[in-house]
This record gives C-alpha cells, structure tokens and sequence, in this order.
C-alpha cells in the first residue's frame, strides 16, 4: 500500500508489546478454519483458546503468538453478533496473544482519535483508535482488547510518542470473553465510527474492507 510504502514507515519487526519482551520471544499462531490442530478445542470458551495459545508459546519457547490478518475463523461462531445470512468470519486486523496486564506500545507518533468501552457480546471491549500523519495521507490504528484502566483519563487529541506504554491488555471478563490478547488494524476511512470500527467481515465484504484495512504487517513487518 503506497500510503505505508511512500512514507518509510516500513522498519519491522516492530514491537508492539512489553518492551521487556524480545522480537526473538514472538512466534506465528493459526486460527484459521483450516487448522487441524484447533479440532480439539472449542475455542469460543476464553479458557480452551488460552490452553491452546499456551501450548503454541510452550512449543516455540515463546511469549506472544500473533498473526491473523484475513484468517477465516470459527472463533466468533457463538456471538449473535457475527450471525446473519453472510456470517462475519474473516479477521481484518492482527492478533497478539499474550497475558493480561500486558503493556501496549505505540508502533509510531500520533494522537488519539477516539475511544470507547464496546462491552456488548463478541465485541472489542475498551478500545483505543490512533490517528496519524504522513506525508501521502492520514491513516489510523486500532488497539481492541484493553483493560478499563487504559481508556481512564484518555482525551482526543493527547498525542501519544512512538515506543509509549499507552495500554494494557484486558482480562476475558473485561475484553468481553476473549483469552487475552491485543487486536490491531490498519484503517484508511474511519468514516463516522469513533472508538469502533469492525474488525470482522463477511465473505462479500471482503474486498471494501481488505482495501480499508490493509495488513498489518505493511507496518509492522513481521513475518506472518
């Protein structure tokens, strides 16, 4: 995407958690519908998706799992807010899993655009949005998953410094029922959403919102 590409923001691997936590301590995950492994557990339950997170960090000796960018996934199957005659399955942004309580750190400068606590079924949770400049346009960042006491005392416009703790991960009974994890995502348009934006679509969306919210990695750089 020319908008990432032509503005040299491209420097990856860039941590995005603790910065106690080496890029050498993250490893790939796969949630995808096609991974055979996930067949014995139902991830839907924030316990089970830990057991399972757990033993992919155990097998890599590592501390954060990540990836997901477009994956198809049953892991929004029980919300009602995902069903429909096109059911929303396929993930628009990057997962990082990793424990609660974990530090959130800003990939690049920018300011705050909005916030918001999305505590109904299946959604973000508290919820912080980014906005930032570069020379070809603005663009925005999405943290989903937070715990309440990051959005306390937040104001629009309070500009955060790449390389900040601005965040910290939330717990399932505060992210709305997930196993810990920060959900990330690149947005072009916000359009009128403020503290919001879908971070799931369906399969006849998919063009609109691949577009809108190009990989991560085009940020980030890693690998998967």
């Amino acid at each position: 995407m020319a908008f990432l590409k032509n503005s040299k923001l491209v420097e990856g691997p860039i941590p995005i958690l603790n910065k106690e936590i080496s890029i050498t301590e993250y490893c790939p995950i796969d949630f995808s519908i096609t991974n055979e492994e996930l067949k014995g557990f139902n991830i839907t339950n924030a316990e089970e998706c830990q057991q399972y997170i757990d033993g992919v960090l155990k097998r890599q000796n590592a501390k954060v799992a990540y990836g997901g960018y477009l994956e198809q996934r049953n892991l929004y199957g029980t919300s009602a807010r995902f069903q429909g005659e096109q059911p929303r399955n396929i993930h628009l942004g990057m997962d990082f899993w990793c424990a609660s309580g974990t530090s959130v750190m800003a990939p690049l400068d920018g300011k705050v655009h909005s916030f918001a606590n999305n505590s109904d079924d299946g959604n973000y949770g508290p919820t912080i949005i980014l906005e930032h400049q570069n020379p070809v346009s603005t663009f925005y960042t999405l943290y989903g998953h937070l715990s309440l006491e990051s959005i306390v005392g937040l104001n629009p416009g309070q500009y955060i410094t790449k390389g900040d703790a601005f965040a910290f991960l939330g717990a399932p009974e505060i992210n709305v029922g997930y196993a810990p994890h920060l959900h990330f995502q690149l947005i072009i348009d916000m359009g009128k959403y403020q503290g919001d934006y879908p971070g799931v679509c369906s399969s006849n969306e998919i063009l609109y919102y691949s577009k809108n919210c190009p990989n991560p990695n085009l940020l980030l750089g890693y690998d998967a």
